[in-house]
């Protein structure tokens, strides 16, 4: 028998998708997940998601990078589960789960997932950059030319550094359109690569943004590779919290695979 799975995608950041409720997917073969991750040998995807039942919340989400390992928080890949979950009438157009980094609140309007994020706290302002974890850790660095910047040659110096070590970091380049809008393209770990969109990615650069003075806005957008996202927050005692990262999730396609 072979495995159904569902191909989700929020601004190009894609997803291989799976029902797991019944706990029949093996989640320890890193193996098979990179090879249903390929995209020249197998379904093709950013990451692999399991939507798994909770005894307390909707349900339970559990990720995987494109290197089969699981991973530490996707905003996207959460904005995504949650439209999956609303396909499988697990929920209506609100949402409580449980991901890696803790609970996770969510709202459906038509096709777009707004997904309250993690409170940041902490911020660090370098010279050069900035570092924070929104889910996931962030390097942030301005730059003048983003077009024409190879992300995946320089995401890969600065993420191999030694600034981050064996770990690692995610690498985003960021360049300011307006007041409100930033342009990023994201250096993912566990994929090696650019990937499309970074949901968490977007989170850290609009929080970093705001802190170093290039916003006052507290509702930035964000243009990335494949489309266009939102992060809103509410600033308490130099703390960020009541994050929301907002944005389109829609199914590709559904198969079935050996």
């Amino acid at each position: 028998m072979g495995t159904t799975f569902y191909k989700y995608q929020g601004t190009g950041n894609d997803f291989v998708m799976i029902d797991n409720r019944l706990l029949q997917f093996d989640k320890t073969d890193a193996q098979h997940i990179a090879f249903l991750c390929d995209r020249r040998f197998g379904i093709g995807a950013d990451g692999l998601i399991l939507l798994e039942n909770h005894t307390e919340y909707d349900f339970k989400m559990v990720y995987y990078n494109a290197d089969g390992h699981e991973s530490s928080m996707c905003g996207n890949g959460g904005r995504c589960i949650v439209a999956f979950a609303r396909q499988l009438e697990i929920i209506s157009n609100k949402a409580t789960f449980e991901a890696i980094d803790g609970l996770h609140h969510a709202i459906i309007e038509n096709d777009t997932v707004k997904l309250q994020m993690q409170n940041v706290s902490t911020i660090e302002n370098h010279k050069s950059h900035l570092f924070l974890d929104t889910g996931s850790p962030h390097h942030v660095t301005l730059v003048e030319d983003l077009k024409s910047l190879n992300v995946k040659t320089e995401g890969s110096k600065i993420r191999y550094s030694n600034l981050y070590g064996k770990a690692g970091s995610n690498i985003n380049f960021v360049k300011k359109i307006s007041p409100d809008t930033f342009a990023v393209r994201t250096y993912e770990r566990g994929v090696e690569d650019e990937t499309l969109s970074c949901g968490t990615g977007v989170t850290a650069v609009a929080l970093a943004m705001h802190y170093i003075g290039e916003t006052e806005k507290n509702l930035i957008n964000l243009e990335v590779e494949g489309g266009k996202l939102q992060v809103g927050f509410d600033i308490t005692d130099s703390n960020y919290e009541n994050i929301w990262l907002i944005g389109p999730a829609n199914m590709v396609f559904k198969g079935v695979v050996s």
